[in-house]
């Protein structure tokens, strides 16, 4: 039996033609066993907390020429993650930082890894209400059993010496274990800003790079630039 092929179906068409296809041909187990391991996908993907949806599919790698597709495609198979790396996104505000933190992200929780996502300073909060309400241990434990920590706009507030050393107990429960991603629009060298005891700058830095990948997404904002045009475009009119 041979099915007709179709191109340029929708995700919703596809999924009947499956369905379809496998009634078809006797096989309903397939159509249920795609459907528990959708499910599944999508509950991790929930369960990490992104705050917007955003995939590699939606990325405008023209829109940033410091970027290579290849190496992005690359880290979206996960085998960073199986090994426990770590990954840094380091380039300024509106470059893709976050955009690829989250697509990553959502790439390893639809290939079966439990991913967590948070903002720096929401995990430094949470880690010090927990250190005050004696529920420290727990909570670490909580963030070390994740297969990927994702940690968005690190660098954007200065933390106490407190606050950086919470955050440190993470990283090292996590470390060589269990992968951790980060974005953060300061270079390395001014990680001193936001961690102000020089020696926990170095050892947080050691934590997040050893072993791992760096990628930077440049200077030039992508969403400057779109409004520029616009404005050139309307100036034009």
């Amino acid at each position: 039996m041979s099915l007709p092929r179709q191109r340029g179906l929708t995700e919703q068409a596809a999924t009947t033609a499956v369905g379809q296809a496998c009634r078809m041909l006797r096989l309903p187990t397939i159509r249920s066993g795609d459907d528990r391991a959708r499910r599944r996908s999508e509950r991790r993907i929930k369960g990490a907390g992104f705050p917007r949806d955003k995939s590699l599919r939606k990325f405008d790698f023209d829109a940033n020429p410091n970027l290579d597709p290849a190496v992005i495609h690359t880290l979206a198979k996960c085998e960073w993650i199986k090994k426990g790396l770590p990954l840094c996104l380091i380039g300024d505000s509106g470059t893709g930082k976050s955009h690829l933190l989250i697509a990553l992200g959502a790439e390893a929780a639809m290939a079966g890894y439990r991913v967590k996502y948070v903002l720096a300073t929401k995990l430094v909060n949470e880690l010090v209400e927990a250190a005050d309400e004696k529920q420290l241990t727990k909570t670490i434990a909580r963030y070390g059993r994740v297969d990927l920590l994702c940690i968005d706009e690190l660098g954007y507030m200065e933390l106490d010496r407190r606050g950086a050393e919470l955050l440190f107990q993470v990283l090292t429960e996590r470390e060589e274990k269990n992968s951790v991603a980060i974005a953060s629009s300061e270079s390395f060298s001014g990680w001193t800003k936001t961690f102000t005891d020089p020696r926990l700058c170095a050892a947080i830095v050691d934590r997040l790079t050893f072993g791992g990948n760096l990628i930077e997404t440049g200077t030039d904002s992508y969403r400057l630039a779109t409004t520029r045009a616009r404005a050139e475009q309307q100036a034009a009119r």
